[in-house]
């Protein structure tokens, strides 16, 4: 089976890959359907860049020393002389470009032979430009980031008509601690990069930083990470092996990590149960259990508290969130809280989070965040977000009849007037 990451089949013409793809790009953008010529990684990303102005060119948001300090205080600064070693050689042939984003798409670095590089600048491939899908369409790095996954985008495949000579290969980077993606590094270049060479490099090249970054990271003894967002029971990682609870112990686990200063055995049943009908006595018999698989360090009793050693996905959502970076907040949230719980306590923190997130969409009012939005469990059947979507698409986006549509079933599932769905600017 071909590898659906890599751009052309062995012994396809590029010419007539570029003219099969150009052909379905131009009727993705007059009707908004692609044709089997087209991967499905290329055509779901271009679903995802239907907001944009195919003319686009990326944004810089980030100059000088706003730049220089961001990225000197970027994790992958750490890295960046062993991307040097390994695709600098390439780089300064004169045919390529060295490209290291963050985990927004932003370009850190932009390396490369002189005059391949003034070529790219005319498109803003610069540092500090914005080349995540939302900005730039479908593109190696931006995509991604978007997938997770390494992928190469030929030529044609591009979103954005003035990227269409390029091609490029990219592979995510993630922090071998804790998991979360840090950025990408990418080869970008002519059409000769449509190779399972290329693609090969920069997994390579991902795998030998993320291997750097944890040799060269302090040691943390007993960090557990719990993963609880999105599934009905709790992952633990903690020293390189993961742990799956079962239901009830995923959800004392949530409720001590949402009450750092600690719980009663009497509050934990209240949080579980709803009633004290229970005796205090099998709640305790829980948490003896979750001890042991914890580990007896990590949780203390009289109150029953959790070390601050454990870090959770739901916290780090909320904390993106008060930074005010609604974007990071979605990218960590695969989904609602323990979505197979009814326990009061883990029912209310889920509401809390989803809320918290709903309301910092909303708010932001940005079709990216929006789309994003509806795409997740909860979003899907979120009217308000529909409608909101709606509102902020421009009139020729091809999105925007998909969200008027949705809207206007959502509408008639909740029983709601026309009028009530049609209040909105230019209707």
């Amino acid at each position: 089976m071909a590898d659906p990451w890599l751009a052309l089949e062995f012994g396809a013409d590029p010419a007539e890959r570029i003219a099969q793809v150009g052909a379905a790009h131009e009727a993705f953008l007059t009707a908004g359907t692609t044709t089997g010529r087209v991967r499905d990684v290329v055509r779901r990303s271009w679903e995802r860049s239907a907001l944009l102005d195919p003319e686009a060119t990326a944004p810089v948001d980030l100059t000088d020393g706003a730049l220089a300090s961001y990225r000197a205080a970027h994790p992958l600064a750490r890295v960046l002389p062993l991307f040097r070693d390994l695709l600098g050689g390439i780089a300064q042939d004169g045919a390529h470009l060295m490209a290291v984003c963050d985990a927004d798409g932003r370009l850190l670095w932009v390396e490369g032979h002189p005059g391949v590089l003034r070529h790219a600048e005319r498109m803003n491939f610069v540092p500090g430009a914005r080349w995540d899908e939302a900005h730039a369409g479908t593109n190696a790095p931006g995509t991604a980031l978007a997938v997770d996954h390494s992928v190469q985008i030929f030529a044609t495949e591009h979103f954005v008509r003035p990227v269409q000579r390029w091609t490029c290969a990219a592979a995510p980077i993630h922090d071998p601690a804790t998991g979360r993606l840090l950025g990408a590094i990418d080869i970008t270049g002519g059409d000769h990069l449509a190779t399972p060479q290329s693609l090969a490099l920069v997994r390579a090249t991902a795998r030998a930083a993320e291997a750097f970054l944890a040799g060269a990271a302090p040691a943390e003894p007993d960090v557990l990470h719990v993963a609880a967002l999105g599934r009905d029971e709790a992952e633990l990682r903690v020293a390189g092996r993961r742990i799956r609870l079962g239901r009830r112990h995923s959800e004392l686990l949530v409720l001590l990590l949402d009450h750092p200063e600690g719980r009663t055995g009497e509050q934990l049943g209240l949080d579980l149960y709803g009633d004290d009908r229970l005796h205090p006595v099998t709640v305790r018999a829980e948490l003896s259990r979750l001890r042991r698989a914890l580990g007896e360090d990590l949780l203390d009793s009289r109150p029953y508290r959790l070390r601050p050693a454990v870090r959770a996905d739901f916290r780090t959502v909320t904390d993106l969130l008060e930074h005010g970076d609604p974007a990071g907040a979605l990218r960590a949230y695969p989904g609602p809280l323990l979505p197979g719980s009814d326990a009061p306590g883990v029912a209310r923190l889920r509401r809390l989070v989803d809320g918290q997130l709903r309301a910092a969409v909303l708010a932001a009012a940005d079709p990216a965040l929006l789309t994003a939005w509806t795409a997740t469990p909860v979003g899907a059947d979120d009217l308000t977000a529909w409608q909101a979507l709606a509102r902020a698409l421009p009139p020729g986006a091809p999105r925007r009849p998909l969200a008027l549509a949705r809207a206007r079933q959502l509408a008639e599932e909740y029983d709601l007037p026309r009028a009530t769905l049609l209040q909105r600017r230019g209707n």
